[in-house]
């Protein structure tokens, strides 16, 4: 077997993995700013919008009941 091709092998091989690298790299690169600029522009012209939940008001027989159950399962 020959040095030369081996050596030649080696250097396609670095080549071949440096590009595929510097591809993944920079297709990653893009790909967060494309999603940092779509959310920029998205949230402006569709913006969010945020229910207003309330809390369900519990009777002080509901609450009482609620400190039951979550004391027994504590214990269980």
């Amino acid at each position: 077997m020959e040095i030369s091709l081996l050596k030649e092998g080696l250097f396609v091989m670095i080549i071949g993995m440096g590009t595929v690298f510097i591809f993944l790299s920079v297709m990653i690169l893009i790909m967060n700013l494309n999603s940092v600029f779509m959310q920029k522009v998205i949230n402006r012209y569709f913006p969010e919008e945020i229910p207003n939940i309330k809390a369900p008001q519990l009777s002080n027989d509901e609450e009482i009941a609620l400190a039951v159950a979550c004391a027994y399962a504590r214990t269980v």
